[in-house]
């Protein structure tokens, strides 16, 4: 009988083991930022219009109620991270605030599909943003209606693209805004001329011919394992988010990998904002005082007509203070910019 007892007792611990191993399985989370208990997030996949798979992450607030059409916000960037840092956070948190947010992978990077790896097209990723778009207008929970994007760094050039073709989009939101066409073509602060960028077309068509003969794809360079001090200020504040426990995750292209070099010839060839001035919704534009990179936002917002823009300035921010800096991304402004404009 004793004997019964016993082996009824350690079934019955093997089965409540099994089931918290099952939990704690389940409950694994492999963003940089912490879980939020006031959110539900599932990992969900969709289409763009080239047949490319993204993975994202959907955020829910766990407030929804059963019948509810919410708004929601489509999110990427920065540029070479994933959904699983920035972009993340920020769906996270306007999830708790109320909307359906979707942090997603931009085509060839992350856990989205495409081949080669690494790569970027200022038309496919603009378009992964109205994929994105498709994706949440097909949600039973989501009013279609209602559907914003939010694009930080280098994908806030390409949420601006995406507002000036897609008239889905009823507000968009950049944070910290690289132009990635101009920064490719002109480099930094404009500094390189016709004849400059002549020769770097020239090296980069140069290394298309060796990538076919090879058969390989080579790296970019990308940030440096071991900072030497002698680097400038910005590339020290991406390395102290990319590649330290700040923000660190393996599958970023900026943590843990490098760009396709060739990559950079779409963005050479093809400017994205040619016709911001004829985006009619909303537009809200954060940019921090002491960033390296507020002069894309500036230069941005002047373009864009209208009473449907507005550019703010963060006070004593810097570029990367606006990835996951709570004290300085200011969520409250951008909560009260979507509530204003997706009703």
């Amino acid at each position: 009988m004793l004997k019964n007892i016993l082996s009824i007792i350690v079934l019955l611990l093997v089965i409540i083991g099994a089931n918290n191993m099952s939990i704690a399985k389940n409950n694994n989370w492999d963003k940089v930022f912490p879980k939020s208990d006031k959110v539900n997030v599932k990992k969900v996949e969709f289409k763009n219009r080239y047949g490319i798979t993204l993975a994202g992450d959907l955020y829910t607030p766990k407030t929804y109620q059963k019948g509810e059409k919410l708004p929601a916000i489509a999110i990427s960037g920065p540029f070479g991270a994933v959904k699983e840092q920035a972009s993340g956070l920020y769906a996270q948190t306007l999830a708790e605030r109320g909307f359906v947010t979707l942090a997603f992978d931009p085509s060839y990077t992350g856990e989205s599909d495409g081949e080669p790896r690494n790569v970027a097209s200022p038309d496919i990723n603009t378009e992964d943003f109205s994929a994105a778009v498709d994706f949440l207008s097909n949600q039973e929970n989501i009013n279609p209606d209602k559907i914003g994007i939010l694009g930080i760094c280098g994908f806030g050039g390409f949420a601006l693209n995406a507002a000036q073709i897609d008239t889905r989009i009823k507000a968009t939101v950049t944070s910290t805004m690289y132009d990635m066409t101009r920064v490719s073509t002109k480099g930094y602060n404009d500094s390189m001329d016709e004849n400059a960028r002549y020769e770097l077309k020239a090296s980069l068509n140069k290394q298309r011919t060796e990538d076919f003969k090879n058969g390989t794809y080579a790296k970019a360079s990308g940030l440096p394992d071991k900072l030497t001090g002698e680097e400038p200020q910005f590339v020290k504040d991406y390395y102290g988010y990319y590649k330290t426990q700040r923000g660190f995750h393996k599958n970023s292209i900026n943590s843990n990998g490098n760009w396709n070099m060739t990559s950079s010839l779409s963005l050479i060839n093809l400017p994205i904002l040619a016709y911001s001035e004829e985006i009619r919704t909303p537009v809200l534009m954060i940019h921090g005082e002491n960033a390296h990179s507020r002069y894309f936002s500036e230069d941005a917002y002047k373009n864009l007509k209208g009473d449907n823009k507005e550019l703010l300035i963060i006070k004593d921010a810097n570029h990367v203070d606006l990835y996951d800096n709570l004290e300085k991304i200011p969520f409250d402004k951008i909560e009260e910019f979507y509530r204003t404009n997706l009703k």
